[in-house]
């Protein structure tokens, strides 16, 4: 018992410094350049203890490029509609946990070990700046652009395009649909998200599994 107990506490010491380091180290170690004098898109990242999602601003070019959101009912088009808010997450512990009271232990085990992925996809107004648990970023055109085009590559494809989840929403306008990529300890809703910040021109680090660790070294290059 003893030996196991060495061996347990290396094993948590071995995931803590690799956690501190892979979010303390950035990624890309060199800033690449940014474009000068174009304008700039400001995006979301929305937080909660375990989780993140990016808020991107809603306007005519960003429904067209959704336009399968809007057409399957997506109040985007709604006067006070500013965000479409995407999340990519394990599908047990997404679609059985729609709230902690109802946490389960087969979703947790499921997220911890190997699980599919989806993507989930609301609609939000006006989001409060500044708040604790929403940091706002600047990007370019293009970086903008390679966004949406990140974000659009992590939903599945079926014969008719991305796949909705049938009745899987938290509420009428909060689809589940099938995403691209496996879920685990080691890659998992967070570490989707600091891959779209890369994508869009922003520092993260190395690993970054839980949301505290994305606010770190985040910074425009």
């Amino acid at each position: 018992m003893r030996k196991f107990l060495r061996y347990l506490a290396t094993l948590v010491a071995a995931a803590l410094l690799a956690a501190a380091i892979g979010t303390l180290v950035p990624h890309p170690l060199w800033p690449a350049a940014r474009a000068a004098g174009e304008s700039t898109r400001h995006i979301l990242v929305l937080k909660n203890a375990i989780h993140t999602d990016i808020a991107i601003p809603l306007d005519d070019d960003v429904r067209r490029r959704f336009r399968f959101l809007v057409e399957a009912g997506q109040p985007a088009d709604a006067p006070a509609a500013r965000y479409f808010v995407f999340g990519w997450g394990g599908r047990a512990f997404y679609l059985e946990t729609p709230n902690w009271s109802e946490l389960k232990a087969a979703p947790v085990l499921k997220a911890l070990t190997l699980d599919t992925s989806v993507m989930h996809v609301d609609v939000a107004g006006a989001i409060e700046e500044p708040h604790p648990n929403v940091a706002g970023f600047d990007i370019d055109e293009a970086h903008f652009s390679a966004l949406l085009d990140y974000i659009q590559a992590s939903f599945q494809q079926g014969s008719n395009g991305p796949m909705v989840i049938d009745n899987a929403g938290y509420s009428s306008f909060d689809p589940f649909y099938e995403a691209n990529g496996n879920f685990n300890a080691l890659i998992g809703c967070n570490t989707w998200t600091a891959a779209a910040l890369r994508t869009a021109g922003l520092r993260t680090g190395w690993w970054n599994p839980l949301p505290v660790s994305l606010g770190v070294v985040v910074e425009v290059v």
